[in-house]
Parts: C-alpha cells; sequence; structure tokens
C-alpha cells in the first residue's frame, strides 16, 4: 500500500502544485484545508475542487477561529495592500501576515499524520517569489520538524520520525508553474488573491495576485484564470 502524506492545500497555485508532486513520488496524500476566518473564503471552494479533482485519498476542512485575534488584513478590518513594487513586498513583513498562521496549520497537520499513521507532511512555503513571511523560511520549517518529533507520542517512541517536506521553498514561481503544467495541475481551479470580490474574483493588484502574474509572465505561459476573463 502507498504511503500516506498530510498535504497542506490552500487553494493556491503552490499547495495544488505540492499536491501534484506528492501523487507523482508514489503517497496516498490526506489533504488538509482550513476555514480559519479570513475574509475571502473561495479558496476553500477551490482547494476541496482540487483535492477531489486530483484523487486525494481524504479531503478534510478544519474549521478554526483566527479572527477573534485579528492583526492580519486577512482575518481584520485592515486594508489589503495593492500596487506594490517588489522591492515595497520585500522591505518589511506585510499586514497579510497571519500571527503564526503557518505554526497553527502544522500543528494541526501533525495531529492528522500522528491520528492517521503518516510520518510526512507537504506544505507549500516558498523563500524566493513571495511575500516575507518569516513562517516561509528553511530555518523555521527544520525547527518545527525538530519539535514535532519531541512533542508526539509516535515521536518520543520511536515508531515514527515525522519529515516536513517543501518541496518548492527554493524555487521560483515561474519554476513552480512549470513544474505543475509538467504534472498536470489545472491551475484555472486555483486561487491566489488576497482581496477577492463579493465573486470570489481577483483583484489582480494584490501582493499575492502580482506574484502570480510575474510567475506566468517568466514561465512564458498564459494564466487560465485569466484567459476565461475572471481576472484583470
Amino acid at each position: 500500500m502507498k504511503k500516506k502524506a498530510i498535504v497542506l492545500l490552500s487553494g493556491g497555485l503552490d499547495s495544488a502544485t505540492v499536491l501534484a508532486i506528492t501523487l507523482k513520488i508514489g503517497y496516498s496524500p490526506i489533504t488538509l484545508c482550513f476555514d480559519y476566518g479570513q475574509r475571502h473564503r473561495v479558496e476553500l471552494d477551490k482547494a476541496r475542487a482540487l483535492s477531489l479533482k486530483m484523487g486525494a485519498l481524504e479531503h478534510k476542512e478544519v474549521k478554526i477561529d483566527l479572527r477573534q485575534f485579528g492583526g492580519s488584513a486577512l482575518t481584520d478590518d485592515i486594508d489589503v495592500p495593492k500596487g506594490r513594487t517588489a522591492g515595497e513586498m520585500s522591505a518589511e513583513i506585510p499586514v497579510t501576515y497571519v500571527p503564526a498562521r503557518n505554526t497553527v496549520f502544522l500543528s494541526f497537520a501533525l495531529a492528522a499524520a500522528e491520528a492517521a499513521g503518516a510520518e510526512d507532511i507537504f506544505i507549500g512555503v516558498n523563500a524566493i517569489d513571495y511575500s516575507g513571511y518569516p513562517d516561509c523560511r528553511t530555518e523555521y520549517i527544520q525547527a518545527f520538524e525538530q519539535m514535532a518529533n519531541l512533542a508526539t507520542k509516535a515521536g518520543v517512541e520511536g515508531t515514527s520520525k515525522f519529515k516536513i517536506h517543501t518541496p518548492l521553498i527554493e524555487m521560483t514561481k515561474a519554476e513552480i508553474i512549470k513544474k505543475g503544467l509538467e504534472l498536470g495541475v489545472d491551475y484555472s481551479l486555483t486561487h491566489s488573491c488576497y482581496h477577492p470580490n463579493e465573486q470570489g474574483h481577483p483583484c489582480g493588484k494584490c501582493d499575492s495576485c502580482l506574484l502570480r502574474k510575474k510567475g506566468f509572465k517568466e514561465a512564458g505561459v498564459k494564466d487560465p484564470v485569466i484567459q476565461r476573463g475572471i481576472q484583470e
């Protein structure tokens, strides 16, 4: 039987590519997404559709409430930055950073992995074309992996050795897109925008939209979301 793995699936193009990689290398993935109180919920529908279409073993949607803490443009009444240059994006940690979000998500993924008898967790963090989030760095992932093996029954008893996989961490957005297309990812099912409208259509101007546009341009292919007339 194929080994189980937990894949954090946000509905974005990075996590969709990670799911494709996980399937390609022979895992049976359980996908995990989070209804965490984000202002944009279209990503939850995209994650579910991607998991079903790509053939994950199971899809789980976990509800938690980070909105009660706020502190982010994604969970609070704070304006999402738009029209920023690459230099402005990298100058400081942006207000779209959700306090401790990846730590919260990976903790749930760890619990899901231990309960399912899985040792492997896949996450689409990236340290090249990203918005400067501190919980997307290699040193953070290494520290969490060490903690995971200290904090669990399976880790302490030695029945499992947990591994956090970050296959995209040193890839540009263009490289990620090319890899996904090679693996057959349908990027028309993905969503990247931080500030979609009421219909779930992307704004085309936030940091995430701009990084997506840059990635497709550098990859030399058209974004299928734009082709369908959804994005500006």
